[in-house]
């Protein structure tokens, strides 16, 4: 009889994985799985870690960067109603100059100078230059790339603010990633767990050979998804 029953082993699929060796993989798979889920969720909580920071950041820089961006606002308003200052003194000054009064006109340069020394940056008086110097009238703010100077600073902070919030957006991705891979494991765990249940030996090989195709899926999966930034053991 004990022959009998060695011989029906044999004659099953892998025939060498007996009852004892069975038992042995799966305690051995079972310490392997703990350890790889352990290992997911802690790196999937470092990643949502690094959401949290990564969004708190981002908040704090677009909060930053929006009151850069009022102020540069408030500036071009001030900068164009300097502008329009000018405008009407230089209407003046050529009506005075069209009549001959020396005097009025000097007078009216001396403003316009004033008002661009006390009121305009470096960055407006060039441009004001510049308009004065073209052929036809022409607003300083008609100068290539001269309102976007005015948000420039702000714009630079905004970029940064939006880069950790795709990197915020990246780390909640990778966290989820993760958290995916622990379900696979959790599956592992319980497929393991009840191999001992089936009294059929080939069935106990089913039900254990699909963990081991579930484990190995599920940790070259884990494997191909980035580390959180600035990760060391």
């Amino acid at each position: 009889m004990e022959n009998n029953n060695e011989t029906k082993e044999k004659k099953g699929f892998f025939p060498w994985l007996n009852e004892s060796r069975l038992e042995m993989f799966v305690a051995i798979f079972l310490g392997i799985t703990a350890l790889l889920t352990a290992w997911a969720t802690w790196i999937g909580s470092l990643h949502g870690g690094n959401q949290a920071t990564n969004y708190t950041t981002s908040n704090n820089i677009s909060a930053d960067g929006n009151s850069r961006w009022n102020e540069a606002s408030q500036q071009y308003m001030q900068d164009l109603m300097v502008w329009n200052s000018i405008v009407d003194y230089q209407t003046e000054l050529e009506i005075a100059e069209m009549e001959g009064d020396t005097e009025k006109a000097e007078l009216i340069q001396s403003k316009i100078d004033i008002l661009i020394y006390d009121s305009c940056s470096e960055e407006f008086v060039e441009a004001i230059e510049w308009a004065f110097e073209q052929d036809e009238w022409a607003s300083p703010f008609d100068m290539e790339g001269y309102i976007d100077s005015y948000y420039a600073e702000a714009q630079e902070v905004l970029d940064e603010a939006e880069a950790y919030l795709e990197q915020g957006q990246e780390d909640n991705s990778n966290g989820d990633r993760f958290g995916l891979v622990t379900v696979i494991f959790s599956l592992v765990l319980f497929l393991l767990g009840i191999v001992g249940i089936f009294k059929n030996i080939p069935n106990r090989k089913i039900v254990f050979l699909v963990s081991v195709l579930f484990l190995v899926v599920g940790t070259i999966y884990m494997f191909t998804i980035p580390l959180p930034s600035g990760f060391t053991l």
